[in-house]
């Protein structure tokens, strides 16, 4: 055999490969899109429920949240097992849930695809069968001979069909993944233009988070241990102006009190900028610090497996620590609800939840410096907080 007859005999093969997993995407895109289907309306109908106030209410979102997602991954699943690899941004209820409201049409064009190609593939075999044989699969009755001309005459348009089917479930799938990349994804060159737009933003936010850190730290420096390192420097002046001995043992015993304070408050500031738990022992160690002395009940759920980067640790621990701290200053709540888990897409989620009776603004000042620290890491806060309660702060970073 020819190098050239085997390598077209190869080519051939993999075209044929590539063709029947284009066809079983499209049949299981069929099946989730009947899944696609039944889900649109049952979720205008839930959000729609979820308007009305009530504490069902913030379920109901979360459960129409989580099933958009969990078949929008579906759906990346299957295009980048059947129709090839796809680049998707972080997976957002609200984009999700308008790409399975639309989806569902290409699915079902892929039904009408495979039914045309099975029908054509049928008709075609019971009229070879009736010329051959001189009788049909049950297509051609009542007739001994079935004449060759009419079999020729309808052989054209026939493989016309064919081919048009053959090539519409190669289409529907381009279709398929065309479709996803452009609800839930990004071209390359539109994926590079706003990867650039989203560093130019990430620097930013890295430069305005140190900024409100450094602010931080001063503002703890000046309020805390300098208070307290002046008040020992009055203690000791005064001690050492005293002539009566009860009188400076006194103020001695102050200024050794207003030294213990003033170092308190230094290893709080020392633990604010970066606890020595996290460094040493971990997140979950640190988180772990941090439940015991808050000033409220944390209940902490922590479900990772393994260490994060140092970085992912650190941004992760201080939203938690930041959002803790102002749950119990503003909200005054009977349980904070800690949860630590992976996230889908190599994510990992950070949720606290309090019982206070919310309104929290998003856009106040702590708010938005966690979701400035949070950006700078490619990662994502939102705020979920109506009146009456519950408050939910949701971060979510890539991680690995």
């Amino acid at each position: 055999m020819r190098r050239s007859d085997l390598a077209d005999r190869i080519a051939f093969s993999s075209l044929l490969r590539r063709w029947l997993g284009a066809l079983a995407g499209v049949l299981l895109g069929s099946l989730t899109a009947i899944a696609a289907l039944l889900f649109s309306p049952a979720a205008v109908l839930a959000l729609t429920l979820a308007r009305i106030p009530g504490r069902w209410a913030t379920p109901l979102r979360r459960a129409v949240d989580g099933s958009a997602l969990a078949l929008s991954e579906l759906e990346i699943r299957r295009i980048t097992r059947f129709h090839g690899m796809l680049h998707t941004d972080a997976a957002t209820p609200r984009r999700c849930r308008w790409y399975l409201g639309m989806r569902w049409s290409i699915g079902l064009l892929g039904l009408g695809v495979v039914l045309l190609l099975m029908l054509c593939l049928v008709v075609a075999g019971s009229m070879v069968s009736a010329w051959i044989l001189g009788g049909g699969w049950g297509l051609i009755e009542n007739s001994d001979r079935v004449d060759g001309g009419l079999i020729a005459m309808a052989a054209l348009p026939g493989i016309l069909l064919i081919f048009v089917a053959i090539v519409g479930v190669a289409a529907v799938g381009s279709l398929d993944r065309w479709f996803c990349v452009q609800v839930l994804g990004r071209q390359s060159d539109r994926l590079l233009h706003q990867r650039v737009a989203e560093l130019t933003s990430s620097r930013d936010h890295v430069v305005d988070a140190i900024d409100d850190e450094r602010r931080r730290i001063e503002r703890d420096l000046h309020d805390g241990v300098q208070q307290h390192l002046v008040a020992l420097g009055m203690l000791v002046g005064r001690a050492r102006r005293a002539d009566d001995p009860e009188k400076v043992h006194e103020l001695l015993t102050q200024a050794q009190v207003a030294s213990q304070g003033a170092i308190d408050e230094l290893r709080e500031v020392a633990n604010r900028v970066y606890p020595i738990a996290l460094d040493k022992d971990g997140l979950r160690a640190a988180l772990e610090t941090l439940a015991e002395r808050a000033s409220v009940p944390v209940r902490l759920s922590y479900e990772l497996t393994e260490r994060l980067r140092p970085a992912e640790e650190t941004v992760v621990y201080f939203v938690i620590s930041e959002a803790v701290t102002n749950a119990a200053k503003h909200a005054s709540p009977k349980l904070l609800e800690v949860n630590v888990t992976h996230q889908k897409f190599d994510r990992v989620l950070a949720t606290i939840t309090d019982d206070g009776p919310g309104g929290a603004d998003p856009s106040g000042t702590g708010l938005s410096g966690l979701a400035r620290r949070v950006a700078a890491l490619d990662g994502t806060l939102t705020v979920d907080s109506p009146v009456g309660g519950p408050t939910v702060v949701r971060a979510s970073v890539p991680c690995g």
